[in-house]
């Protein structure tokens, strides 16, 4: 296909038998920022569509010979690369019900009367052309977050892999110790070292189920029975946590069919932050159910920490966006609530938090069945 001019223009084709109306039409709409390239009859008409794949709008006769308007309309809807462009009829025949509906059925967006009423014509081509720069807006937008995805994706593949290795050494050491015949007659030696065992073998199966996800497109990804129970105790076990704190699973939480990886990220991300910015010698942490609908689970994961301001609640979503909340010696990137709510919003769910200064917070996310 060919370009008329910059993408910045709007390329507007005028079908028309009559060189006169032709010349009246482009009359009435030209303006700077626009291009026109002009058909006599419907065969030239979807040869030009075929030519130029920056049209962005279509205004066509009805009244032709060979070919009318309603039969070039039916054409472009028929081809996967025309099938897009907008079609304002143009047309001296009956007002009647049928014809309207008729141009409609073979997929104009809209109906111009002759004679026409210049003010109308060029409010209604505004409105499209607005409607076109719109749409290339927004594909731009998806090319530009397809490619950030899949540079994300590359990203955790390769930080992955690079991690295998070492904690693989971490467990097998860790396995070596326990065997020890001197560590074992040391008890609180032996436990932490089984602890270090435990969580290097569990990070290495989360990396390899992470360089999974990363191997495949979403729907290739496996989707299978979890029992979210089950999970948030493994991922309280992995982190490795100090006694003092007090956790509450309810055992009421369900088993669905998901994509678990994604529901681990989850819970682990918010059951991290709800003991990295706990300031109270007994952190408490409930993780539960809140509600169940016909689509969605509400998970809840609160604390009894530091908690946070009213003025921050929709701040902490966003990308790159730090509070004043201080944690235990750690800095915060702004990226990790933001990466949840892309997960839960994936799902088709929502997150949210109810929280006051040094009153804790809950975390509520949606999950589908």
């Amino acid at each position: 296909m060919e370009q008329l001019n910059s993408n910045e223009d709007f390329l507007i084709l005028l079908v028309d038998d009559r060189p006169e109306n032709l010349i009246a039409l482009e009359e009435i709409l030209d303006k700077p920022g626009r291009s026109f390239i002009k058909a006599n009859s419907g065969n030239d008409a979807l040869k030009l569509a075929l030519k130029y794949e920056n049209i962005g709008l279509v205004l066509l006769d009805v009244q032709m010979p060979d070919m009318d308007g309603f039969e070039v309309a039916r054409m472009l809807k028929l081809n996967k690369r025309t099938q897009h462009l907008s079609v304002i009829f143009v047309t001296a025949i009956s007002k009647e019900e049928k014809f309207v509906l008729k141009g409609f059925e073979e997929g104009a967006v809209d109906y111009l009367q002759k004679p026409l009423d210049i003010n109308i014509t060029r409010a209604k081509v505004n409105v499209f052309e607005r409607l076109y720069f719109a749409q290339q807006k927004l594909k731009n937008s998806l090319v530009e977050i397809e490619l950030v995805n899949k540079q994300l994706e590359r990203f955790v593949f390769i930080v992955s892999h690079d991690l295998k290795s070492p904690i693989a050494t971490i467990a097998m050491l860790a396995d070596m110790m326990q065997k020890d015949e001197v560590v074992k007659k040391e008890p609180e030696l032996l436990e932490n070292t089984s602890i270090i065992y435990s969580a290097a073998s569990k990070l290495t199966g989360m990396i390899e189920s992470i360089l999974d996800y990363s191997r495949k497109s979403l729907s290739e990804q496996t989707v299978e029975y979890v029992d979210s129970f089950q999970l948030v105790n493994e991922i309280i076990q992995m982190l490795v946590l100090p006694q003092r704190i007090n956790f509450t699973v309810d055992a009421n939480l369900p088993k669905l069919k998901t994509r678990k990886i994604k529901l681990q990220q989850v819970f682990q991300n918010l059951i991290t932050n709800a003991i990295k910015y706990n300031n109270k010698p007994n952190p408490e942490i409930q993780i539960g159910i809140q509600s169940v609908s016909n689509e969605f689970y509400e998970f809840y994961v609160k604390d009894n920490g530091q908690g946070i301001s009213k003025k921050d609640h929709s701040k902490i979503f966003k990308l790159f966006e730090t509070t004043d909340n201080i944690s235990s010696g750690e800095s915060s990137t702004g990226v990790g609530l933001n990466l949840l709510k892309m997960l839960v919003e994936e799902q088709g769910g929502k997150i949210r938090v109810e929280s006051s200064p040094d009153q804790g917070s809950t975390f509520f996310f949606e999950w589908r069945k």
